[in-house]
């Protein structure tokens, strides 16, 4: 009884030992199901004595139960053999085989269990043969496993051939046997194991051996492994292991002990990856640009820290070189306007003071007219030199356009005054170039316009800062020579003025918001009311009435005066179509043209459609042109005047004496009316100015022109004129300006004429 249940309590042992090794070595699927079967097979003696202590029917449990667990022991030996040698076999086959072992033992265990001991015997003896056949070829522990599962199916027959005391030697020979082949089983997968990690290891190590990353394996100050692409990367022959100490021979000092806090926190676990990046030295000297990452892995046992190298040198720069591309000047190598405006940000977080020079260079396309576009740019290289030695560092010289260039002058938070360095950097830089530019093969002297604003006194940021130092420049631009003016706070605001002055003109534009006024001339004779002068106003939201000196300059450099001037020209059609259609007295009404206007080929047409379309007689239109638009583009004026001539229109020219005046224009263009500028009439009645008028007004007389004195603010001023000779009056002394209703009003007042008269 007792070697039954030592057979037993071994099978469980060795049974759960292969159990456990399997759950260690998954990938070793046989240990399983020889442990399972070797788990059943401690059940057998059980069962014998289960069965030899019954009888009839109460044998069909224990029955059962050896049925079960020797059709169990067979199907798992089959299929652990199969997986020892590698081999499978299918789940069908296995259901197959099962089905028939339970078959026969359902058959043989009810009519004799010795028969059936003899097929459980001969089963396991074939299994066992079957084994060596598959096994015999492979290592010493495999072949062992086989002859000891060939001894074990032989071991079956003691019970047979020795029917007093045969169970207990066959437990006893079994145990052995048992004990065999669990060792030589847990020897081959550990074995096996051992090989399969050898091989994911060399695999592993053939990959990265191949790979263009660099891989690196540190051990304190030992580097066990570094494969090709690391020696390659550092610049270290194939074979030759890494320097020692290598951190103090790779690493500068600022990176040593942070790598080396990297690698003790990674060995520990503190760190489970890192990633890190920066420019280290090849083992030449050179410098590179590499990539890191870095995590604990165990070799030969002991804890290390793999490091993956990615060399970027190349990556890194091709990227420095774009970004050098966009913010450099390609000519001169300056730093561009994305780079000032980078540096302005930057300053002007610090908040810190500092001077911005905007500085364009006078007439520089002159150079390229005459020289050629190789010699400009040659003017451009030898300027940024010349600037670069005006203004040494901390002063920063850039290129923002074609011929404008900056200079910026950091200053320490506590500088005493800003404003005296902006004028000693300008002063160095007009002192450098009093002297000529020296070219290759000529010698230029060059004028430059130079603005000037402070932070933060001009501007607290960048965009205001150059608002201010563009105004100041456009302001030195108006003086000769090398020019400088520094900005003041009006500067940024102006500049913000008026371009918000522009986009509301053209929002005017499209909302109709201008409106026409109309001042009165009366005859110098009676005072009859002769004509009015058509002036336009804009009824700015928010604003009020503004007058045409604040809007007409943006609209003649915007490009707006033709559409503003057709504007004006179809109210003023309009509103004398409406006074006719209502009756009123009406007399001509005067619209000035702009200089623009007058050089349009197609202008007269447009004064013709509009004539058209309100039904209004030539008689009460007149045409107003500038002495300075007729003296300037005689010609064109001159053939203006004819298209308006053959349209039965009048023509007067305005602002006679405010430019420069000229006899030939009175003489050549087919005028109508002189109108005398407000600076002849105001020094009325001063003897002088009387005599100037009179000389307009024989003048005019004699090319039988009309004379309409305007700027008349006084009773003086009225006489004065009356009696130098002209013939019509206008100005502020008779009344202002006034909207379409009140002008009617005040003409029905002064005796008006009869319409057409």
């Amino acid at each position: 009884m007792y070697p039954l249940l030592t057979n037993s309590l071994v099978n469980v042992i060795v049974g759960l030992a292969l159990i456990v090794a399997w759950r260690r070595h998954r990938e070793q699927a046989f240990l399983r199901a020889l442990g399972a079967a070797t788990l059943m097979q401690s059940v057998t003696p059980a069962g014998y004595v289960w069965w030899h202590a019954t009888s009839g029917w109460w044998r069909l449990m224990p029955g059962t139960l050896l049925a079960l667990a020797a059709a169990g022991c067979l199907l798992l030996l089959s299929v652990g053999a199969a997986g020892l040698a590698g081999r499978t076999i299918s789940r069908r086959q296995q259901a197959v085989f099962l089905l028939a072992l339970l078959s026969a033992y359902g058959v043989l265990v009810p009519w004799s269990l010795q028969a059936a001991h003899v097929v459980t015997a001969v089963l396991n003896l074939a299994v066992g043969l079957l084994a060596a056949r598959w096994l015999w070829q492979l290592p010493t522990a495999e072949r062992l496993s086989a002859a000891l599962l060939v001894l074990l199916g032989i071991n079956q027959f003691t019970f047979i051939l020795l029917p007093e005391g045969g169970a207990e030697a066959q437990a006893r020979i079994g145990l052995v046997m048992r004990v065999g082949l669990g060792l030589a089983l847990l020897y081959a997968a550990l074995r096996r194991s051992s090989q399969s990690a050898q091989a994911m290891r060399d695999q592993y190590l053939r990959m990265i051996d191949k790979s263009p990353f660099g891989v690196i394996v540190i051990q304190g100050e030992r580097v066990p492994y570094a494969n090709p692409a690391a020696h390659r990367i550092y610049d270290l022959p194939p074979g030759r292991s890494f320097p020692l100490p290598w951190r103090s021979r790779l690493l500068a000092e600022v990176d040593r002990q942070r790598a080396l806090e990297r690698h003790r926190a990674t060995l520990s676990g503190r760190i489970e990856q890192s990633m890190w990046e920066g420019q280290r030295e090849r083992h030449d000297g050179r410098r590179m640009f590499l990539r890191f990452a870095s995590w604990r892995i165990d070799w030969d046992g002991q804890p290390a820290e793999q490091v993956m190298v990615i060399d970027d040198t190349e990556h890194q720069d091709a990227t420095q070189a774009l970004l050098y591309q966009a913010t450099h000047d390609a000519l001169t190598g300056l730093p561009n306007r994305s780079a000032l405006l980078g540096r302005l940000g930057t300053l002007c977080g610090e908040r810190c003071p500092f001077v911005l020079l905007l500085m364009d260079m006078d007439r520089f396309k002159l150079f390229n007219e005459a020289h050629g576009p190789s010699v400009g740019d040659q003017v451009l290289q030898s300027l940024a030199l010349a600037l670069r030695g005006a203004a040494p560092p901390p002063a920063e010289v850039m290129r923002l356009g074609e011929d404008e260039f900056a200079l910026l002058l950091p200053l320490s938070a506590g500088h005493a005054d800003a404003g005296v360095a902006a004028w000693a950097l300008a002063g160095q830089v007009r002192e450098r170039l009093s002297q000529p530019l020296e070219l290759a093969e000529h010698r230029f002297y060059v004028d430059m316009s130079i603005g000037m604003a402070l932070h933060p006194a001009s501007g607290q940021a960048p965009e205001g800062l150059l608002r201010a130092a563009q105004a100041a420049m456009h302001e030195a631009k108006r003086l000769p020579g090398l020019s400088v003016r520094m900005a003041h706070e009006g500067f940024e605001r102006g500049s913000g003025a008026s371009l918000q002055a522009e986009q509301a003109l053209r929002a005017g534009l499209h909302n109709e918001e201008f409106v026409l006024v109309y001042q009165p001339k009366v005859a110098a004779l009676d005072g009859r009311v002769t004509g009015f002068e058509a002036l336009v106003r804009w009824q700015r939201p928010g604003v009020g009435l503004v007058s045409p000196a604040d809007f007409i300059p943006a609209a003649e450099r915007t490009g707006m005066i033709g559409a503003l001037g057709s504007v004006i020209l179809d109210k003023a059609c309009a509103q004398i179509a409406a006074w006719l259609a209502e009756g009123e007295p009406v007399v001509p009404v005067a619209v000035n043209v702009s200089p623009l206007q007058l050089l349009d080929p197609d202008f007269a047409s447009v004064i013709a459609r509009a004539m058209a379309w309100h039904r209004v007689p030539a008689w009460s239109l007149t045409i107003e042109i500038t002495e300075t638009a007729a003296a300037t583009q005689l010609d064109t004026a001159r053939e203006r005047i004819a298209e308006f001539g053959a349209l039965d229109l009048k023509v007067a020219l305005d602002d006679f004496g405010a430019g420069v005046s000229s006899l030939n224009i009175l003489r050549s263009l087919p005028l109508h009316t002189v109108k005398i500028d407000r600076l002849l009439i105001d020094p009325l009645p001063a003897p002088d100015a009387v005599a100037v008028v009179r000389a307009v007004c024989q003048l005019a007389r004699a090319l039988k022109l009309g004379v309409v004195a305007e700027g008349v603010e006084s009773q003086a001023h009225a006489e004065a004129a009356s009696a130098a000779g002209c013939d019509e009056l206008q100005g502020y002394h008779f009344s202002r300006p006034l909207p379409p209703a009140e002008a009617m009003a005040w003409l029905r007042h002064r005796q008006p004429v009869e319409a057409g008269s």
